[in-house]
């Protein structure tokens, strides 16, 4: 008989059962998102119950775990390390979903062949250890080599793209990608390169325009562009009509006293007006708006007045041309204003926007994306996203491997060879990490629509007699030579994911029981 502790509130799962929980959980998960890998990965259409309106179509896996709502405790790992993997490194976050299902599929089988969980825990970690080691073995470092490592990035933007919407595209957005992350310079601030998205025209519209974009026009009767620009940038109210604060009253007694008032508002902005001119600049870029009356004041002083730069813009805007945002003036000597060589007004598809030219910070940037549609171009910025990140994670750690399956059946072979030096129990756990490895090349030939057991049979065969560089050319179905074909990942991207995975695994893996309880409230307590 068993004894009942818990409040009528609580339910208990122990062993089998909470590990069966978990397992279920993780490989339901994986089998969601798997169906996305790989360049013929399919996208998924997610719509929101609450907003009708609202629907995403993608294939990135973050994105995909993050919309959906899991009442699996397991299934809520998941989603974590894929975040991670997205934060991380911004790509791969499919892969270590997938990855962390197969080996908790692995590893069920071996529980139920009464093998204990934590001799489970140590051979992945062994196999782990042995992993990374092989893509250290692996890896190559071009970073020294400017030329060569342009064509590392490229390829690298290429593969990360092709399995994803802008694959069409790849060529001209790979290179936008390098170009933009090139400019950083080493650094992995992605704030410097703005993406602007324009429905209309068609994805192969889109381009990379040095400086920055703002979608704002100048002031009326104000020239159209600016050289030598120094920038004043404030958060300060520019409206006249003080007055009209929620509920005030006044109560005159002839209208000319009303008009009296009016000119004092107007005088304070003149003066106020007068304050800026001290700062000697010719361009004002305001956070709120900028009444008619300041506004021709301005005109009059040949100052260019924008207003209402929403927050996100004058933030990067400070940051771009290295001036800082304002809302004193009396000070102008301790002020820092912005500068460059030239704002403009351009204009994409239907609307004005200002660019910055010849900015301070020579890293900014701005990706104009075109598309038919939102969720297109929502797509197409989340794919560039990801290009992005792995392009500046990679010009941070240089080293690269190869795509197409390649890099992890390098791995599962030398799992396989530590495998055989392993005694005992934990030998079948260091081959169950081997098999889980070799299911994501099996995943992607799937999705592709080829006999996955052929194909990966082949590049197992392929690898394991030493031709290292064999992976899966997923457009012919065949095994072929991953380098010719510039199929290249960023090393740090695979670590990532291989630990994340085996982490994650052995996080669930040490579940033996699952409570659920209503959190205890404050009359509980007697």
């Amino acid at each position: 008989m068993s004894v009942q502790i818990f409040n009528e509130q609580a339910t208990e799962e122990r062993a089998e059962n909470a590990r069966m929980s978990a397992f279920v959980g993780a490989i339901a998960v994986g089998d969601l998102v798997k169906s996305t890998l790989g360049p013929k990965g399919m996208d998924k259409l997610l719509q929101s119950a609450s907003n009708p309106d609202s629907s995403i179509v993608t294939n990135d896996g973050a994105t995909i775990l993050k919309s959906i709502p899991f009442d699996n405790p397991a299934a809520k790992v998941l989603v974590n390390i894929s975040k991670v993997q997205d934060d991380e490194v911004g790509d791969g976050t499919t892969s270590v979903t997938v990855l962390t299902a197969e080996l908790l599929r692995e590893a069920e089988k071996l529980i139920e062949k009464k093998i204990h969980p934590q001799t489970i825990v140590e051979g992945f970690r062994i196999a782990h250890r042995v992993s990374v080691d092989a893509l250290d073995k692996n890896a190559v470092d071009n970073g020294k080599d400017i030329e060569k490592f342009r064509g590392d990035l490229i390829n690298i933007a290429k593969t990360t793209l092709s399995s994803k919407i802008l694959s069409q595209d790849k060529e001209l957005f790979s290179n936008l990608a390098v170009d933009a992350i090139l400019r950083l310079k080493g650094s992995t601030n992605l704030n410097n390169i703005q993406i602007i998205k324009k429905v209309g025209g068609k994805l192969s519209d889109s381009y990379l325009d040095e400086g920055f974009i703002l979608q704002k026009k100048f002031g009326i009767g104000q020239s159209k562009k600016v050289t030598n620009a120094k920038i004043l940038i404030a958060n300060t109210s520019m409206d006249t009509d003080k007055v009209k604060i929620f509920g005030a009253k006044f109560k005159v007694d002839s209208t000319s006293k009303l008009a009296d008032l009016e000119k004092a508002e107007k005088l304070k902005m003149k003066n106020k007006i007068e304050k800026i001119k001290q700062f000697n600049i010719n361009v004002f870029i305001n956070r709120q708006l900028i009444y008619d009356y300041p506004e021709q004041l301005f005109t009059d002083a040949k100052i260019n007045s924008i207003e209402h730069a929403d927050f996100d813009g004058i933030e990067r805007l400070a940051l771009v041309t290295g001036g800082e945002v304002v809302s004193t003036f009396d000070n102008p000597e301790n002020v820092k204003l912005g500068y460059c060589d030239t704002i403009e007004e351009i204009i994409i598809g239907e609307d004005v926007f200002l660019k910055f030219s010849g900015v301070a910070a020579g890293e900014a940037c701005t990706i104009v994306l075109r598309g038919a549609t939102e969720q297109v171009l929502d797509e197409a910025e989340r794919s560039l996203h990801d290009a992005l990140s792995v392009l500046s994670q990679t010009t941070r750690e240089t080293k690269t491997l190869l795509g197409g399956g390649c890099a992890e059946m390098l791995m599962a072979k030398a799992v396989d060879q530590a495998a055989a030096n392993e005694t005992g129990k934990k030998a079948l756990a260091v081959e169950a990490f081997s098999r889980a490895l070799r299911q994501l090349p099996t995943i992607l030939a799937d999705n592709a629509g080829f006999d996955s057991s052929e194909l990966v049979t082949k590049l197992r065969a392929a690898i394991y007699n030493g031709i290292s560089t064999s992976g899966l050319d997923l457009n012919k179905g065949i095994i072929a030579d991953m380098r010719e074909l510039g199929i290249v990942e960023s090393y740090k991207l695979k670590r990532a994911v291989v630990s994340s995975a085996t982490e994650a695994a052995e996080v669930l893996l040490r579940v033996d029981n699952i409570i659920r309880a209503k959190p205890r409230t404050a009359d509980r307590n007697h």
